[in-house]
């Protein structure tokens, strides 16, 4: 912790010197850096024509003067191509902030300058073997020439629930309740008088029907607000950037201790660019952020979904006692929990604790996350040696810990038992369940810490000859490494890379890129690996036949690259360590006597001492520019490739005897590099400019659609509708259903299936004739995922207002309904989707299978009944900002006033949109309504 405090108040020193030091100088205005037409890649900047294919670039400065948001991701699905939930349908992506791998979750949008997409193998290469998988790489904003500018934003809003669950009432489920024992063969639960009781409301603490979703617990809106300043400037020998900002986030809940649930984050980050000598100069960045959780002991949505009606009353009022029943009340009395002073906690024998007593009196827990974040880089301009030669070396240092702190308190809950006096309710006596009980001792667990530092270092040469050619050659070694607490290996990525690219008057281009990965994760001999890349670009628009076209600019590029990694080397117990070692251990069966009862050696896998890199192998063209005076501007990029050398223990290539079948289980096949996956698919940009009267509009079009299948696969299945081979890799597979069964005839005349059949229960499909519906019956339903994603914006600037939209697209893709909400059987709490069940008298119209008591084992799996299309388009923005014009601020300290009004997450049209906006088990999904001010001094 101390390093955090430290870290805190270097931050705000460092950033204050600098001001100070730049105060002493002549200052100027601020004028336009000439980096602000770079877009930044791996490693380096270059100019926006210069670049070639798989790489998208944001410019979230100027995004976020027209649209406010608060992740430093949410522009990336809309506003350019090549981004859904991953980059090019790839997994997990690396993303680096500041030349630094960080999270991005620990930057926010109004300290960011640029986001850069990088795609493409020959867009990755440099960053090595982790980067497989694309890049976004972060660029935070930097202090610019001028006087010291001060920018104050401060917004505030409301998130309003979209929908909650609906659950069945107490009456309700009792009713039907007793329907799926008798279905089972067994008595009701409840007696007619009971359910009567329940649904009349009479007194529903004797009675009682909880629904957590009540507002009588919950808040119809819940706060968020927050304030940040950018303080920025310097001359030609420092300059500066320092933000600082803090927001604060309130809870639906508004019961107990659960009413002060709340999030908050307090950030400080400053920038700092120094120019030391005439050929050094350096940076040095440090960032601060505190992050606090604070709930109330207890899962409140975990327990909404699951703690059925009729089953307790929480809140029990001190009126129903008895003036003269002095056992009880000294019972009650005795409590530490009198509620308002007028309720106890109320409990029973199966429910001695709920979470509204949870709320007021199981104690709290406080989340706590400090991350201290420090880099500095050093550019070393080597003329004197050879003109347009530098040395540049980075280093960063990230530390971060995490821990829950907080109050673990036990608690009295009590059950009354009833009587009736001369038709008036009133308890009798009471039952303890628990005791209460403080130990006042503060909880400190689950900590954690995540250490990581970044170093390189690289050689870069430039020149231009005769005006024409102009050269480029980088040679770079790379190494971060990240140490979390409980793991053995650090998770590591070195590489040395080399760059050397070369064009013609910007018409002809070429480039080739390469690492060297190292990975401790293969044997020796293995561990080096070779990633080569080439692209060739050329910008038609500069011959003599494209003089008379509409094209402003049009680039045309291709690319193919194999990229060798470690990220899909995992299994085992190891973090994907020395899976290329054999395993040999005691079992846990015991061997024959001739060798004293000892425990047997068993075999878990085989050397592989061939085993290499997973290889990403790729090829990429690209199309890039715009027509009629910039009126359209488009980027489309097609990728094509295999992720090849998977690993896998493929038993098809080992003979039988390799492996023990039975028990115990042994085998000697090793893993090889075996599976191959294919992917290919297309992004595309495209945004239209037009000024119609005095409105200026901006209208952009977004998207990707990709498609994947599995190539090559070690399998042995007795059908070939069950073959992987070719089908989607997150393909869904299941059981085809064909209706419900309605008669025990029915039943008796079709094939074996889970468990004991009755009439109501799901009938499906015998795919191979053998009379018996299993695993050999499951087939490819659909593909899970989005294959296809578009986003739309649209910006009309009128005079000083401005509105910003933009809507999200997904296509394709299906799910399952597998949640508690839909698989209803056993003691689970009742949905409404039970009411549509099947029944004798709804067989014709039924759309839910019968009610059950038992694990529902037939009904409830994998099959085509509980599949969904997840197609929707989302509203996910809209907002309306209006600037102060610029003549009633002159010669004011104030430089610039806009306030803006938005919506997030505002509609979702989509034939499941009901399903889709639910969230079963955790805090709903929200609309979120913003008022902001900005103001520049």
């Amino acid at each position: 912790m101390k390093h955090i405090y430290k870290g805190l108040v270097f931050c705000a020193m460092f950033t204050f010197c600098s001001v100070y030091a730049v105060s002493q100088e002549p200052l100027q205005e601020i004028s336009g850096d000439t980096e602000e037409s770079k877009v930044q890649v791996a490693f380096r900047d270059i100019d926006q024509e210069d670049l070639l294919g798989g790489v998208s670039t944001i410019d979230v400065k100027e995004l976020t003067n027209k649209a406010y948001t608060t992740y430093s991701l949410d522009f990336l699905e809309n506003v350019v191509g090549g981004m859904n939930g991953n980059l090019w349908g790839l997994g997990s992506y690396l993303v680096v902030v500041d030349g630094m791998v960080r999270d991005a979750n620990n930057v926010i949008p109004t300290e960011i300058d640029q986001i850069t997409l990088l795609k493409g193998p020959a867009a990755v290469v440099l960053y090595g073997s982790r980067a497989a998988n694309g890049v976004l790489q972060i660029t935070t904003k930097r202090g610019r020439l001028g006087d010291i500018r001060i920018d104050v934003r401060a917004n505030t809003g409301m998130a309003t629930p979209k929908a909650y669950p609906k659950y069945l009432g107490s009456a309700e489920y009792m009713t039907l309740y007793n329907e799926a024992r008798v279905n089972d063969g067994l008595t009701p639960s409840y007696s007619v008088e009971d359910i009567y009781h329940h649904a009349s409301g009479e007194n529903p603490y004797r009675y009682p029907d909880l629904d957590m979703y009540s507002s009588d617990y919950l808040r119809k809106m819940y706060n968020r607000s927050e304030g940040i300043a950018e303080i920025y400037g310097g001359n030609e020998r420092v300059k500066y950037y320092t933000t600082t900002g803090y927001y604060r986030e309130s809870s639906l809940l508004k019961v107990g201790n659960a009413k002060d649930n709340y999030i908050s984050r307090f950030f400080v980050r400053g920038n700092l660019d120094i120019k030391l000598h005439e050929l050094i100069t350096a940076q040095a960045d440090a960032n601060v952020t505190f992050y606090d959780s604070f709930s109330a002991a207890g899962n409140w949505w975990s327990n909404a979904a699951t703690l059925r009606p009729n089953r307790v009353s929480p809140l029990i009022p001190l009126s129903f006692l008895e003036e003269n029943d002095i056992p009880s009340w000294n019972t009650i009395n005795a409590s530490n929990n009198i509620i308002g002073g007028k309720y106890f906690l109320g409990g029973t024998q199966l429910d001695p604790t709920n979470p509204i007593a949870d709320a007021y009196a199981a104690g709290d827990s406080k989340f706590v996350s400090r991350q201290f974040q420090f880099n500095t880089r050093f550019d070393v301009n080597l003329k004197p040696l050879l003109e347009g030669l530098f040395f540049r070396a980075k280093y960063g240092i990230d530390y971060a810990s995490t821990y829950n702190q907080g109050y673990s308190n036990d608690y009295a809950t009590f059950e009354p038992v009833w009587s009736n006096y001369a038709g008036t309710d009133m308890i009798a006596s009471v039952t303890q369940y628990g005791n209460d009980s403080k130990s006042g001792n503060e909880n400190i667990d689950n900590s954690a810490y995540r250490y990581t530092y970044n170093v390189s270092a690289q050689f870069d040469y430039s020149k231009t000859i005769n005006a024409d050619h102009n050269l480029f050659a980088m040679f770079i070694g790379n190494i971060w490494q990240t140490q979390r607490n409980g793991e053995y290996h650090r998770l590591s990525n070195a590489n040395l890379g080399l760059q050397a690219s070369y064009n013609y008057q910007q018409k002809y281009y070429v480039d080739f890129s390469a690492a060297m990965p190292y990975s401790a994760k293969l044997p020796e001999g293995n561990r080096a690996g070779f990633s080569p890349t080439l692209t060739l670009g050329w910008r038609p628009v500069k011959e003599s036949f494209f003089d008379n076209t509409p094209f402003d600019d049009l680039m045309v590029n291709v690319s193919a690259g194999i990229i060798s990694q470690d990220i899909d080397i995992t299994g085992g117990d190891s973090q994907g360590y020395y899976l290329y070692k054999s395993i040999m251990q005691r079992g846990g069966w015991y061997s024959w006597g001739d060798l004293g009862g000892e425990s047997a050696t068993e075999f878990q896998r085989g050397d592989n001492m061939k085993m290499t890199f997973v290889k990403r192998k790729e090829i990429t063209a690209g199309l890039r520019g715009s027509l009629w005076n910039k009126l359209i501007s488009f980027d489309f990029n097609y990728f094509t490739g295999k992720i090849d050398g998977g690993l896998a223990r493929p038993t098809s290539l080992y003979p039988i005897y390799f492996t023990q079948t039975g028990y115990p289980t042994s085998s000697i096949i090793p893993y090889v590099n075996y599976n191959i996956d294919k992917r290919s698919g297309f992004d595309f940009s495209v945004y239209a400019n037009k000024k119609v009267s005095e409105v200026d509009l901006t209208l952009g079009v977004s998207g990707m659609y990709y498609t994947d299948e599995a190539e090559r696969r070690d399998e042995n299945y007795a059908y070939d509708y069950q073959t992987r081979i070719g089908q989607p890799l997150n393909a869904i597979w299941g059981l085809e259903n064909l209706g419900f069964f309605n008669s025990p005839e029915e039943i008796a005349n079709s094939p074996k299936q889970f468990g004991e059949l009755k009439p109501g229960d799901i009938k499906y499909k015998d795919q191979n004739g053998d009379g018996v519906i299993d695993s050999n019956d499951e087939v490819f339903l659909e593909r899970a995922g989005t294959p296809f994603r578009m986003g739309v914006n649209l910006t009309a600037k009128w005079r000083n207002f401005t509105l910003f939209a933009m809507g999200n697209g997904y296509f394709g893709g299906h799910g399952l309904k597998s949640s508690s909400y839909y698989w209803v059987h056993s003691s689970r709490k009742y949905s409404e989707i039970v009411r549509d069940r099947w029944t004798e008298e709804t067989k014709a119209t039924a759309t839910y299978p019968r009610l059950t008591t038992t694990n529902g084992e037939n009904n409830f799996r994998s099959s085509d009944f509980w599949l969904y299309d997840s197609s929707r388009f989302t509203l996910a923005q809209v907002q309306l900002t209006y600037d102060l014009p610029e003549h009633l601020l002159q010669n004011g300290v104030v430089k610039g006033l806009s306030i803006y009004l938005s919506g997030h997450n505002l509609l979702t049209i989509a034939k499941e949109r009901k399903h889709l906006e639910m969230n079963v088990g955790s805090a709903p999904q929200t609309r979120f309504y913003n008022l902001g001010v900005t103001c520049s001094f």
